[in-house]
């Protein structure tokens, strides 16, 4: 069974998934107690894959909602010994490029893999990685920020598969890759 990898990230309606400074408040809005499938999306996930900037966000939150899975923390600057203190022995710090790590992840089992992080989901994309996209867009522009896409060498096809509202305003895409 081949190793499926999936995104799933929230953008501002015009693509930005970080202000400049790395802010994020404006994920926050009232969406009662609709989480928008990422419970059910992460209880199909066994390993995360994600960059350090976003490793260092998720951790500086205080959360952590990937018990029990593997985490993988891309960084060539990353160590075990940096990991903070309550994930010591719970996040694997590795310096890979992405054909390398899918394919170590791939031949120990993984079995559906979730790409976090604006650089790391750019590099999985440029490698054609990537086998679905759930990209939940907020109703907010925010003018400049931090992109989701990046440059690309030659186009990224994706088949749509289905889009849904939900009454917070928030619009959820789910693609596949094109092969």
């Amino acid at each position: 069974m081949k190793t499926k990898i999936s995104v799933y990230i929230a953008t501002s309606l015009d693509g930005f998934i970080a202000r400049a400074d790395g802010g994020m408040d404006w994920l926050e809005h009232d969406a009662g107690d609709d989480d928008y499938g990422f419970a059910e999306f992460m209880a199909s996930v066994d390993t995360v894959v994600m960059g350090r900037l976003t490793y260092e966000f998720v951790v500086s939150t205080g959360l952590w909602p990937y018990e029990g899975k593997r985490m993988v923390v891309m960084s060539s600057t990353l160590g075990a010994d940096d990991a903070a203190p309550h994930l010591a022995g719970k996040v694997e710090f590795l310096a890979m490029e992405p054909l390398e790590l899918a394919a170590k992840l791939a031949g120990e089992g993984a079995k559906h893999v979730y790409i976090d992080g604006g650089l790391t989901i750019q590099r999985f994309l440029r490698e054609r990685l990537i086998d679905e996209l759930i990209l939940s867009r907020m109703p907010v522009l925010l003018g400049s920020g931090v992109p989701l896409f990046g440059e690309l060498d030659r186009d990224v096809l994706l088949r749509h598969v289905e889009t849904q509202g939900f009454a917070s305003g928030l619009v959820q895409s789910r693609y596949a890759a094109v092969r």
